[in-house]
């Protein structure tokens, strides 16, 4: 058996934390490297202690729920809270960051975002990536990966 690369590796930890996920729309996961290590991890869902989605429904005002707290948040939360610097670190996510979200990775200084599968691409998102320099790559999982990823249903 062949050893997965990498971006493979970071990319299945974020699909991991993706079914920790709480919202019943789209389950998303973020993982936060620096130099090889994992600094931290965020999955989409409620505030902490708040009530979820998939007990009370999503709370959704202009198309958006309002409930949930993204995948790339709650991670670069984590940072912020736990006092890891994120200058220079790189962003694996399940899906294409929103606008709020990219935003808060060029903000943290985060320089590369690898993310599995487009979604909803924002092309204000794209051009902020772009002039901020940040480095934006869509990373395949293989098929020998994707196995080894539980799939909920």
């Amino acid at each position: 058996m062949e050893r997965i690369s990498w971006h493979q590796y970071f990319m299945a930890q974020s699909h991991l934390l993706a079914l920790r996920s709480t919202c019943e729309r789209l389950m998303v996961g973020a993982t936060i490297v620096r130099d090889k290590r994992i600094i931290a991890g965020g999955y989409n869902g409620s505030v902490s202690g708040s009530v979820h989605c998939i007990d009370e429904g999503c709370y959704v005002i202009d198309g958006h729920c309002v409930r949930t707290v993204h995948a790339e948040m709650n991670a670069l939360l984590q940072c912020a809270k736990f006092g890891a610097p994120t200058e220079g670190a790189e962003i694996y996510v399940t899906h294409f960051p929103c606008l709020n979200c990219c935003k808060a990775i060029i903000q943290s200084g985060i320089k590369t975002v690898y993310y599995a599968a487009d979604y909803k691409n924002h092309p204000y998102a794209i051009e902020l990536f772009e002039e901020a320099n940040v480095k934006v790559e869509k990373v395949e999982l293989d098929h020998h990966t994707i196995e080894l990823i539980p799939t909920v249903k």
